[in-house]
């Protein structure tokens, strides 16, 4: 099925590696330019190199923390210098660090509020206008199943990511009128980075798989597949939902 958006400018937050990375592999085999950002600049360097081969599309790398203020602004300068619009917007980054509610510091809750909100309302400021003058756009923000079923132990992601999911909802109410789509998806348990690190300070977390009606983790790719959906010509009428990519994991209805 092509998903019509071929030559469409994608910026893909936290991209040089995990989820990230999928997802810019993914809309580049689609067609579109891509926009991929890290902290990293070996990894981002690598990133760039690889992913030269799953498609003709430009790429442009941004070092940057999409926590840091002064990271965003500059990339969000470069990536309209470059391409004067940016057509799809991927929120993303990575995870607070886990614990109980003891634990954790008001700074770790400042912290986890910069990473995960404060970095979703920046890049969505910084791109919207373009995308409302065009009278299209897909925004779409990569949370965590712990917005609806919340994780043991993650109390700051399970706390900050619902926020953002909120934030998407009501985006979707403003921004319709625009033929701009704003969605929230939520992967589970995927075998990223994060998942390694989180097994390496609690193994027991790999306990979580028997939660799983798949009886599996998820693939990056398997992610990446719903990502380019949801910002393809063809989901135009899905705008305001939360999907859970997560083998089943989630045990409510609705």
């Amino acid at each position: 099925m092509d998903l019509l958006i071929k030559n469409k400018v994608a910026f893909i937050a936290a991209s040089s590696q995990g989820l990230g990375y999928a997802v810019a592999k993914e809309l580049l085999q689609e067609g579109c330019h891509v926009i991929i950002s890290g902290r990293d600049a070996k990894n981002l360097e690598y990133a760039t190199q690889t992913l030269a081969d799953f498609g003709k599309g430009k790429i442009l790398a941004l070092p940057g923390d999409v926590s840091n203020e002064a990271d965003r602004n500059r990339m969000i300068k470069a990536s309209l210098d470059e391409f004067n619009t940016v057509d799809i917007l991927i929120t993303n980054s990575g995870g607070p660090p886990s614990g109980n509610f003891d634990q954790f510091s008001l700074d770790d809750w400042e912290a986890a509020y910069h990473l995960l909100l404060a970095s979703n309302v920046a890049l969505i400021k910084g791109f919207l206008p373009q995308m409302k003058a065009q009278k299209w756009g897909r925004i779409v923000a990569i949370t965590s199943q712990a917005v609806k079923q919340p994780v043991d132990g993650l109390i700051l992601s399970n706390s900050v990511r619902s926020a953002v999911s909120g934030l998407i909802k009501s985006l979707s109410n403003e921004l319709g009128a625009y033929h701009i789509t704003v969605n929230n998806l939520m992967p589970g348990s995927t075998e990223t980075g994060r998942l390694q690190n989180l097994l390496k300070v609690n193994p027991s977390f790999k306990d979580n798989i028997k939660n799983i009606p798949l009886g599996r983790f998820g693939q990056p790719h398997e992610f990446a597949a719903a990502v380019a959906f949801f910002v393809s010509e063809r989901a135009s009428y899905i705008t305001g939902t939360s999907l859970a990519v997560d083998g089943g994991s989630i045990k409510n209805i609705l």
